[in-house]
């Protein structure tokens, strides 16, 4: 037989009142976020489920009664195809040039930026004007006011001085395309890299020049290290629009003289060839790459945040 004590009646009394269970809690705290969840997996996930689905069948939207189950054949013909080969490299190296020179370029001009000087903020914000433009409308300005070989306005600055007349397009297509893009992403590059740099500890900065390190010292021992997670922020997430980027091949050169990357044939397997199944295996492949590169930019970010968060 159990004795209630005196004790024991005391201590229930002061037991506070029993909580919600914590998986309760949780969900009460996420039902507002669950139509934002549904939303996006209908509009996002579901088609892809679909592209993924489709992407194993040899189906041909001309012949829709001829389609049939294939297995990874379309993954094999993009993987062997020389065309297609070819594309993908076109993207590796469009995306690998691109990326390196607006990151130089931003640096550059994120070094400037950050010194004192007047008008400071109205330089900052036309240095981010590129990056703000319509991506198509980027590509038919360089196409038509700077590459038109009549009245362009390099040939224009060229026939100015007594120089040649190229066309730009037709000469060097793929750096046509390479100049637009960097144009367009040095900005975003520079912003990565101007927060790096204003994050900077001024008083080891102070303590460097004190000590007698010039310029280019205090830079390579202490701002280039301190901005590798920055610059491999600005890489990543760059990468992984440029590995997609259709607008500039599609506008300035139609895909033409070895251009194509690998989003322009999915768009040429697709509309103009009518082959759904193999569009869908290049498709896929092109959601892969870029699934991974985002998971090395997910993890630098989560390693800056915890960085911020110890200097806090």
């Amino acid at each position: 037989m159990t004795v209630t004590t005196p004790t024991r009646v005391a201590a229930a009394s002061a037991r506070p009142a029993t909580r919600p269970p914590n998986r309760m809690r949780a969900w009460a705290t996420r039902a507002p976020l669950l139509p934002a969840l549904v939303f996006m997996i209908v509009v996002t996930q579901l088609p892809f489920v679909a592209t993924l689905v489709i992407s194993f069948f040899d189906w041909n939207a001309l012949y829709p009664k001829d389609r049939h189950f294939t297995g990874v054949d379309n993954y094999q013909h993009v993987l062997t195809d020389p065309d297609l080969r070819h594309s993908v490299w076109t993207t590796v190296l469009l995306t690998v040039t691109v990326v390196l020179a607006s990151l130089v370029l931003g640096l550059a001009i994120a070094l400037l930026l950050n010194r004192r000087f007047m008008g400071r903020s109205v330089v900052r914000t036309l240095m981010i004007a590129p990056f703000l433009i319509v991506p198509v409308a980027a590509a038919l300005l360089w196409k038509h006011v700077l590459y038109n070989p009549e009245y362009g306005l390099f040939n224009g600055l060229l026939h100015y001085v007594g120089g040649p007349q190229p066309d730009w397009i037709s000469d060097t297509p793929l750096l046509a395309v390479e100049a637009s893009l960097v144009w367009q992403w040095t900005p975003f590059m520079m912003l990565i890299l101007l927060a790096g740099l204003q994050s900077r500890d001024n008083e080891q900065l102070e303590a460097a020049r004190v000590d007698g390190a010039n310029d280019w010292q205090v830079f390579r021992h202490l701002t280039l290290p301190h901005l590798r997670r920055y610059l491999e922020l600005g890489a990543l997430l760059g990468s992984i629009y440029i590995v997609q980027n259709f607008d500039a091949v599609f506008t300035i050169t139609s895909g033409g003289l070895g251009t194509a990357n690998l989003p322009y044939t999915v768009y040429q397997s697709f509309y103009q060839a009518h082959e759904n199944g193999l569009a869908s295996a290049a498709g896929v492949l092109v959601v892969i790459g870029s699934i991974i590169i985002a998971t090395f930019a997910l993890r630098v970010v989560s390693s800056l945040f915890r960085e911020e968060v110890s200097r806090a």
